[in-house]
């Protein structure tokens, strides 16, 4: 009995063709990924909002454990990236939300917070984005890799879910946080509102820093990825320095840019 299903097992994987093989990694390519990932975006119950808020709420306290689950789903689904657009979806409301109170403090109207809201939904968010990961999927996979002739390669949708991981706390530092503090204590000219505005710019900096160096060690196929902590790190630092000691206000340069480009 052993035998015959070992034959006929035989039997089965000699006789599959090559389009057969050909179509199961199809199935693998970034492209097939691509598309399974967008067409779910329309279909509200395939998307699990309760752990993507889970993972909204980790990148503010502990985001070591989000990238914990890029592991898990790697080993289950071969892939890095994400494969449910939720978080996707909960970043675009936290985007309308706060854009709305831009429009509020900054008294823009409906069509200039429209604006508003365009340019920080497919510019601040989706055009840097596409910028960053396709500098950090180069530089990783040119530069950083343990063996260059390692079949394994970064994945430019988990470039990213990184971009996207570290850009939510600089949403919430920015543009949350900083819109109710923004008319009662930062919008002064004095040294201390400076030096408030621009530590919440230093803290959503550095938290962008860390998360996306998280995010890349998280490969164990990479090497040397404590370069994409340090040296960004000690420029950031050395920026908010200077601005502090100029009294260069930057919550109030970035309202009158907000401002400026939906005029």
């Amino acid at each position: 009995m052993l035998t015959s299903v070992h034959v006929s097992k035989t039997e089965n994987s000699s006789t599959r063709s090559p389009s057969d093989n050909g179509m199961m990694d199809d199935r693998h390519t970034a492209q097939a990924k691509r598309r399974k990932y967008f067409r779910r975006i329309f279909k509200y119950r395939q998307m699990d909002f309760d752990f993507a808020m889970w993972q909204m709420l980790y990148l503010l306290l502990a985001p070591q454990k989000v990238y914990r689950n890029f592991q898990y789903r790697k080993q289950t689904k071969d892939q890095w990236a994400r494969d449910d657009p939720a978080f996707l979806v909960l970043l675009s409301i936290w985007l309308c939300g706060s854009s709305v109170g831009f429009g509020i403090v900054l008294s823009l109207g409906f069509v200039g917070t429209l604006k508003f809201l365009l340019w920080v939904v497919f510019v601040d968010c989706i055009g840097v984005g596409l910028l960053i990961a396709t500098f950090f999927w180069f530089v990783t996979n040119h530069y950083l890799k343990l063996n260059n002739k390692n079949f394994q390669e970064v994945e430019w949708g988990f470039c990213f879910d990184v971009h996207l991981n570290a850009f939510f706390p600089v949403l919430i530092l920015l543009h949350v946080i900083q819109l109710f503090l923004y008319m009662p204590v930062i919008s002064y000219d004095y040294f201390l509102s400076t030096l408030f505005g621009n530590s919440l710019w230093l803290v959503a900096m550095g938290y962008y820093v860390y998360i996306t160096f998280l995010g890349y060690t998280a490969l164990p196929f990479l090497k040397k990825t404590i370069a994409l902590l340090y040296p960004p790190s000690l420029l950031i630092l050395i920026f908010y320095c200077v601005s502090v000691i100029i009294n260069w206000n930057l919550c109030k340069s970035l309202m009158y840019f907000y401002k400026y480009r939906v005029k």
